[in-house]
């Protein structure tokens, strides 16, 4: 199955304010004297370069009695962005320690959310590890499994992965739970929502959890607002899902077939049932499903069963390419939208293949069967 991306990054630590004076002193191994430090942000996604020093003696410091809103921050080590470390400025005195002979050992400490963020990282990167470990022992049996449409060697592996995978989001869980006065939980809960890895509900508990002082920071606030919205859009959401859910008869739909003629759902509806089928030529597991398809239409499309296969695919060539290729001798529309497809959007599609099955009428009955359990589906309205 191919899902929507959404970006899970933990390390990603934004907004705080400070009230007292900072200073950044680093020890950083192996660089000439009069090597620029920089310390930079991101503004509206453009790297800023906020202030600079020298390297002297393989040591450089600054500091500041300024009390700035401040955010994510980078010290850069050179001007190549090679060397590139993110920090959180606040009160105290930060320390970096950096060798360019191991640049694994690289180090942010002295004040509480740095600290915090180190340890939080070594943990990480197991975890990070791990996954790549996973990654680089199983890619050939993973492509093998693919080329023979072996679908239960693949889903095995996904599965595995998808449960290293969890071990972020329970790290996360547990630190959040573990620093409550802490600024990086707040910061991670964030990524944790962005990823749609919690409700809302569990995002509200977390949130409520934390100590007051995090959560009357500037992004303390801003993430209340966060959740507020999501609270709104998740209505929005339940009463689209409503619409969609098995009982209910399944949204109009129009769109163009290959040769540009408008068709809609529900003047294709089959006699006896129906089957929507979003895919795309991109789409590896839709193509290895696609034989199935073709055996279920070539044995009931004169009995009563209609196809209709919605592409989100964004070329045409390709498209109608993928269509010849795998015989899919079927109603086929799209329009030619990604994700964005107006049909997909509407049936809240975020994964393909993706299935609807129709009955006579036109009202959902079932959704997302594939192989054995989509064919015993058909023969069940068909008989």
């Amino acid at each position: 199955m191919i899902r929507k991306l959404t970006l899970l990054n933990f390390f990603l630590l934004t907004s705080f304010f400070v009230n007292a004076q900072h200073s950044i002193e680093g020890k950083v191994i192996g660089f000439e004297n009069g090597t620029k430090v920089y310390v930079s942000q991101y503004i509206d996604d453009v790297l800023v370069k906020t202030d600079s020093t020298e390297i002297k003696n393989n040591t450089f410091k600054i500091e500041s009695n300024a009390t700035p809103e401040i955010d994510l921050y980078y010290i850069e080590l050179g001007t190549t962005q090679e060397y590139f470390f993110p920090f959180i400025l606040e009160s105290g005195t930060i320390k970096f320690d950096f060798d360019i002979e191991d640049p694994s050992l690289a180090n942010v400490s002295g004040t509480k959310n740095n600290d915090l963020m180190t340890s939080y990282n070594k943990e990480a990167f197991k975890i990070q590890d791990e996954i790549m470990d996973f990654q680089q022992q199983n890619q050939k049996k993973f492509m093998e499994a693919q080329q023979k449409g072996d679908q239960a060697t693949m889903q095995s592996l996904m599965d595995q992965i998808t449960k290293i995978q969890q071990k972020y989001v329970d790290q996360n869980k547990n630190f959040i739970s573990s620093y409550k006065d802490s600024f990086v939980s707040l910061l991670l809960l964030e990524q944790l929502t962005k990823s749609d890895a919690l409700t809302i509900d569990e995002t509200k508990k977390y949130y409520n959890d934390l100590k007051p002082e995090v959560k009357e920071t500037k992004k303390g606030k801003e993430f209340l607002e966060s959740i507020k919205k999501l609270e709104i859009d998740q209505k929005e959401k339940d009463i689209k899902q409503q619409k969609i859910a098995v009982g209910q008869k399944a949204p109009d739909f129009t769109a163009n077939t290959p040769d540009g003629k408008a068709e809609s759902l529900h003047k294709n509806l089959g006699s006896k049932a129906t089957i929507i089928d979003f895919w795309a030529s991109w789409c590896g597991p839709c193509r290895q499903e696609n034989p199935h398809f073709v055996a279920l239409n070539k044995k009931y499309k004169n009995k009563g069963l209609r196809i209709i296969g919605v592409s989100l695919d964004k070329e045409k060539h390709v498209w109608t390419k993928a269509i010849k290729q795998d015989n899919l001798d079927w109603l086929q529309v799209s329009n030619l939208q990604f994700w964005e497809d107006p049909i997909a959007v509407e049936y809240m599609v975020e994964a393909i293949p993706a299935t609807f099955i129709l009955d006579a009428k036109g009202v959902i009955i079932a959704k997302d069967l594939r192989g054995e359990e989509l064919a015993k589906k058909v023969d069940e309205l068909l008989k």
